[in-house]
């Protein structure tokens, strides 16, 4: 006959023992989650940066202005998606925005972009400084979980 132990309604369950496997996987799912905050957060500066020269961009070149937008809502709806779903896709999309807006960027500086030229080698903008900083930072991070996400698939 065998005996089972009785606990009170009281005392709180006791997860089974974890597997080493687990263990592991429970890290990486906790890796992820770090990196999903990151990358959201990193991809919503950007779209600060962007809030914050759109108006200035109205006034020299409208188009440009428009693409900002585009920069905007693109980001918003990634941010979305790597907080919510942050699948793979999700990092290797935010990773490619941000890339994107890095080679604006350099457009802008070197050869300039038709009916805005003025700011060919302003370099040093304090906005666009901190812009490619954060850009950089948010490839790093979304690739990294890119590769995690990759890893936990397999």
């Amino acid at each position: 006959m065998t005996t089972t132990a009785t606990r009170s309604p009281d005392e709180p369950m006791q997860p089974p023992a974890a597997h080493p496997s687990s263990t592991a996987a429970r890290l990486i799912d906790q890796h992820l989650l770090t990196r999903r905050i990151t990358v959201a957060l990193s991809l919503a500066v950007i779209g600060a940066i962007h809030i914050l020269d759109l108006p200035g961009k109205f006034a020299e070149t409208p188009y440009l202005a428009f693409a900002y937008i585009g920069i905007i809502i693109a980001v918003a709806v990634l941010i979305e998606r790597v907080l919510v779903v942050g699948s793979r896709i999700d990092f290797l999309g935010a990773a490619a925005l941000s890339a994107a807006v890095i080679v604006g960027f350099v457009i802008n500086r070197t050869v300039g972009m038709p009916m805005a030229m003025g700011d060919i080698g302003n370099w040093l903008e304090p906005l666009g400084l901190l812009s490619l900083v954060v850009e950089f930072f948010a490839i790093w991070q979304a690739l990294v979980a890119a590769l995690v996400y990759h890893r936990r698939a397999r």
